[in-house]
């Protein structure tokens, strides 16, 4: 469990005490290269969807930095196939979830994860936006390399040019950078205690470290040497051989830097088989008049059928807002599917939420298996 939250007083007292320049007497923005932290808006209706449709966290045996689905991308072709289009979009887990709403074009945005840490990851994925105008700086800042002299000529470049200029400059800007991002981080104004502050920093510093070779990591089981690093997830194709990840052009950064920069992007602590933050989430959706254009619920559902409570998600998920384009996108791992590509670790598998509330009423969705056979749609 994590420590109860600071007083929103003391996490502003924090945030509006300005650090001292690094030595050398160059602020941590000016070696940075990004948008100034007094820019920082906080945004009260942010902060208080963020506490009101959160629960307690929970534990997860895994760090969860970045994805460990090298299929992730599959489902590209099918969302644009089924015109997924705009609306609210509902995922679980770190950024993999950019690449999805970068293809979706969502109007707001729901992160839901049972470890309050993917929240924290989230919010400094919020800051690494708000602060970076460009893909270049946005990536200088997370791995914490000094961005090139002039960022703007590297707004078409493609994304392999990227990897290469933080792969061959070496991390001179990380304590400015985990300075600065923190900053900002605080400024946005959600209630964070000691632990929070300290896992911000070990979470940052971990992408620092690892630079582009991280990899995906479980405690507590035997690490697979096939996990994708994030190199490889930012190069992922999907099934015609197109470049997917949010980083590799330069609008869909745009497009996501537009959502972070107005609040909605929502992350959230919640358990997805618990009765109060997904059904929370569906009245808010409802409230704005929107319906779910998908659901990433990554490979959670086999974790909620070990619980015992896969079918009290089920009947939450079937009374989500949604149309005749709402889909569920799925992973799926160590089993053959009919959608498996050889040399894949996991399965992307789509399907839409109204088949999902068909099958629940019918009483055919008992297991896990039933929910990644029944109705699962051809990927092309």
């Amino acid at each position: 469990m994590h420590r109860p939250a600071l007083p929103i007083l003391l996490v502003f007292s924090a945030a509006l005490g300005a650090c001292e320049p690094p030595e050398g007497g160059a602020s941590a923005t000016a070696v940075a290269g990004a948008v100034p932290v007094e820019a920082v808006v906080a945004d009260s209706t942010f902060v208080a969807l963020v506490e009101g449709l959160s629960e307690p966290g929970g534990y997860f045996d895994t760090d969860n930095l970045i994805s460990n689905e090298d299929s992730y991308l599959h489902v590209l072709g099918g969302l644009q196939e089924l015109e997924v289009r705009g609306g609210a979009y509902i995922g679980v887990g770190p950024d993999q979830n950019f690449s999805y709403m970068a293809r979706i074009r969502p109007s707001v945005a729901f992160v839901i994860d049972v470890r309050r840490d993917n929240l924290l990851q989230h919010l400094l994925f919020k800051a690494l936006f708000t602060l970076a105008p460009t893909r270049i700086e946005y990536l200088s800042l997370l791995f914490g390399r000094p961005p090139p002299e002039d960022p703007e000529v590297w707004r078409d470049r493609p994304v392999e040019d990227l990897l290469r200029y933080l792969s061959e400059t070496p991390a001179t800007d990380e304590e400015a950078a985990l300075r600065e991002v923190g900053e900002a981080v605080l400024a946005f104004g959600v209630p964070m205690s000691e632990r929070d502050v300290e896992m911000v920093e070990f979470i940052h510093r971990s992408f620092v470290s690892s630079g582009v070779d991280l990899k995906f990591t479980s405690h507590g089981r035997r690490p697979n040497p096939y996990y994708p690093s994030y190199r490889e997830l930012i190069l992922a194709e999907d099934l015609t051989g197109r470049r997917g990840n949010y980083l590799a052009r330069e609008e869909d950064y745009r497009f996501l830097r537009e959502l972070q920069l107005s609040h909605r992007v929502i992350p959230v602590v919640g358990d997805l088989g618990g009765d109060h933050a997904l059904a929370a989430i569906g009245r808010e959706i409802e409230r704005r008049g929107e319906v779910v254009s998908a659901f990433y619920t990554s490979n959670v559902e086999y974790y909620l059928a070990q619980n015992g409570v896969l079918g009290r998600f089920a009947r939450t998920a079937a009374a989500l807002p949604r149309n005749e384009r709402s889909v569920f996108i799925r992973s799926l791992f160590r089993r053959w599917h009919p959608q498996s590509q050889p040399g894949f670790l996991s399965t992307q598998l789509l399907q839409r939420l109204e088949r999902f509330a068909e099958e629940l009423e019918a009483g055919n969705l008992r297991t896990y298996s039933d929910v990644v056979s029944l109705g699962t749609l051809e990927l092309h």
